[in-house]
């Protein structure tokens, strides 16, 4: 056994899915307990990417290294990253949108992984988004790569839907994992169930993961980064509020634009797919 498998005796689950649909959320609750870390997106999911594109067969040097050093530099990532935490803590959480584009991969690190997919009707992904555009008006947000892409809504649901976007990729790539060879590693957690039967999700994701019960303080959650969301020039991305509510509104969205995104909660239907899906069946 070599020296990362050591270090990573420590089970690693992933929180992925889409953006805006509660991972945040999930990953504050999670760290209430002493046992867990998690936190909003991190580097290590495009840190793997970089180190693949390096290992790769564009690079010369790649003919020298065997399958058991590209695992082992993969798992080097983790292990350096999570040096501290793996100390500490238990369990770790690791969160990112592309985990669910890497289920081949996550499979031969982490045998016993799990992935934590948060999702939400995508109309009222692109809702929030916009909404957070609207909050942040004399910002041009880096959602955006230029005006064309931001002078209306229309062209910013456009934009954030392709396939290499926020939303659109996230997107792919659940679908992609929905329906893999490896689907029964998922959780699909759905942002209003979450919302409104907190405790409830919370005792059904302990069972998915093997986990001992804990009692979460729902009425008192904390987590924000408020530089990187400056960063982003989008702030209030990943701020929490204080307690697991659901708040019922109106959408911002045009109605074309909001029934077209409805459309798309394609997991709803698990007829074709192994992966466990915690959602109201009668949720539109």
């Amino acid at each position: 056994m070599n020296t990362y498998t050591v270090s990573l005796s420590s089970p690693i689950h992933f929180i992925s899915g889409l953006p805006r649909a509660g991972s945040t959320v999930l990953a504050a609750i999670l760290r209430q307990n002493p046992r867990f870390h998690a936190g909003m997106t991190s580097p290590v999911g495009g840190l793997v990417n970089r180190m693949l594109d390096a290992m790769s067969e564009e690079n010369e040097f790649s003919v020298f290294l065997s399958q058991d050093q590209r695992r082992d530099l993969i798992l080097s990532i983790f292990s350096a990253y999570y040096q501290q935490q793996l100390a500490e803590k238990k369990v770790v959480f690791d969160t990112n949108r592309l985990w669910c584009s890497k289920l081949p991969l996550i499979c031969q690190l982490f045998p016993e992984a799990k992935v934590i997919c948060c999702v939400r009707n995508v109309a009222w992904v692109m809702d929030s988004l916009e909404r957070l555009v609207r909050r942040n008006a004399f910002e041009i947000s880096r959602m955006f790569r230029n005006r064309a892409e931001i002078s209306t809504v229309y062209s910013r649901t456009e934009a954030l839907s392709q396939g290499n976007r926020l939303v659109g990729f996230a997107y792919n790539a659940l679908k992609e994992a929905f329906y893999s060879e490896q689907a029964e590693r998922l959780l699909l957690v759905d942002y209003e169930f979450l919302a409104i039967s907190p405790e409830e999700t919370l005792s059904l994701i302990y069972q998915f993961l093997g986990e001992e019960p804990f009692d979460h303080d729902l009425e008192s959650i904390e987590y924000e980064e408020p530089e990187f969301d400056r960063r982003l020039r989008t702030e209030g991305l990943h701020t929490v509020r204080s307690r697991v509510e659901f708040k019922a509104r109106r959408s911002i969205l045009p109605p074309d634009l909001f029934e077209r995104f409805s459309q798309l909660s394609f997991w709803k239907d698990t007829t074709h797919s192994a992966a466990k899906v915690i959602h109201f069946k009668t949720s539109k």
